[in-house]
């Protein structure tokens, strides 16, 4: 991916789960984010999520933010596909997301029986298809998708165009993988990066490596993560969002600053490039 200096860069509602979609766009238009990402699902039982009903005055409200502050809702998170997936039960999320314009939706996947995921995945790609809506399936280093060769395998069985993986830059790291390890992944298959950075050490057993997940991401440019060569492995087309998520400051403050840390990063990338 070539980088450019005014880059659109998203946000994934997981930087600000406590915020509700409209403050969401309220906030991180005032920041200078070009999409969010919305919670539509919840990621784990009990976890924070929202619902905005295709055709209530929550969307309509939302829609209508949407257009006034030029924010896109680029995909929706997030649904874990596991031995007991009803893939029926996502038709209403399909229908909220489409009316919003959103292009894709995140799943990660937890069933042992790959080849049952596989088969999920793709029963869910079709029901996705009348929308224009594509799915990345995300690695989690704790999830049974725990790294990139697996999502691959399952993606190669589903074998369904509308199907992607989404690099997270930390779970890609934490999982064993590298940003070199992308050259074996066809393009079409990345259409979207999160960015974060993180520190030196690894955790070393897994609810460790949830709570970094959760609450230990650093902006982007500040830790030790090979964003550059990360952003550098992705093609043109990926689309590009932050996900570090903070409660223990103001939201204003702290999306602002994730900006801020992402368009250092960006600018000082697009410097150091060489000319084409």
């Amino acid at each position: 991916m070539r980088l450019t200096a005014n880059q659109p860069i998203g946000l994934a509602h997981f930087s600000a789960i406590h915020l509700p979609p409209l403050d969401l766009v309220e906030h991180a238009a005032r920041a200078g984010f070009a999409a969010v990402g919305l919670r539509l699902v919840p990621a784990f039982p009990g976890a924070p999520a929202y619902e905005i009903p295709a055709g209530s005055s929550a969307s309509s409200i939302l829609r209508r933010s949407l257009s006034d502050t030029g924010i896109s809702v680029y995909d929706i998170e997030f649904a874990t596909v596991g031995p007991d997936f009803d893939v029926n039960l996502l038709d209403p999320v399909l229908e909220d997301a489409a009316e919003l314009g959103a292009r894709r939706l995140s799943l990660c996947g937890d069933d042992p029986d790959l080849e049952r995921l596989a088969d999920h995945l793709s029963a869910l790609a079709e029901r996705a298809r009348p929308y224009g809506m594509g799915l990345d399936l995300e690695i989690m280093p704790w999830r049974v998708v725990k790294n990139l060769p697996t999502a691959l395998g399952v993606l190669q069985a589903a074998d369904a165009p509308e199907l992607g993986i989404l690099i997270d830059a930390l779970h890609l790291s934490r999982s064993g993988g590298d940003p070199a390890d992308l050259s074996a992944v066809p393009p079409s298959l990345l259409q979207s990066v999160q960015l974060c950075d993180a520190q030196p050490v690894a955790p070393t057993h897994t609810e460790a490596l949830i709570a970094e997940a959760r609450s230990g991401r650093l902006a982007p440019g500040t830790g030790v993560l090979p964003l550059r060569t990360l952003l550098a492995a992705m093609p043109d087309s990926c689309v590009i969002s932050v996900e570090v998520p903070s409660l223990d400051v103001d939201p204003s403050e702290h999306i602002g600053s994730l900006m801020s840390a992402t368009h250092a990063m960006v600018a000082l990338i697009c410097a150091e490039e060489p000319e084409r």
